[in-house]
């Protein structure tokens, strides 16, 4: 019986001391997890919680204000009767950069002037040739 007795003992601290080596294993591998997830959090560059809340007070703000300017803008134009005129239908901003950057056109009248001076520079120097050759 005191054989059984032993070989209980035996496997009790065994099984303890592979319980005690489990468990320290455990705790390096969640460690080694930890610094796994702080390092990929650090480089995705997140910001805190209290800087994000901020932010969004402030656009909350922000939006709010704008709705007050746009129901003010409209008091205004119904009172001035500029209420038609913003129904038409307005150039879109780079439709108007376009037109403030492209070159000036020639009128049709230096047009004109310019295409006559030139052919008229043509007769001359054709008539010049012929009068040389002669």
């Amino acid at each position: 019986m005191q054989t059984q007795n032993r070989l209980l003992d035996d496997l009790a601290r065994v099984a303890s001391s592979a319980l005690g080596v489990a468990a320290g294993m455990r705790t390096e591998v969640e460690a080694r997890l930890r610094e796994q997830f702080e390092r990929v959090l650090s480089q995705l560059d997140l910001v805190p919680r209290e800087e994000f809340d901020a932010v969004k007070a402030m656009a909350i703000k922000a939006r709010e204000e704008q709705e007050l300017l746009a129901e003010r803008l409209a008091r205004l134009e119904a009172a001035a009767g500029l209420a038609a005129e913003t129904a038409k239908p307005r150039r879109s901003a780079k439709a108007g950069l376009k037109a403030e950057t492209a070159k000036p056109r020639k009128s049709a009248g230096k047009a004109a002037a310019g295409k006559a001076a030139s052919a008229k520079g043509a007769t001359r120097k054709a008539a010049g040739k012929d009068s040389k050759g002669s």
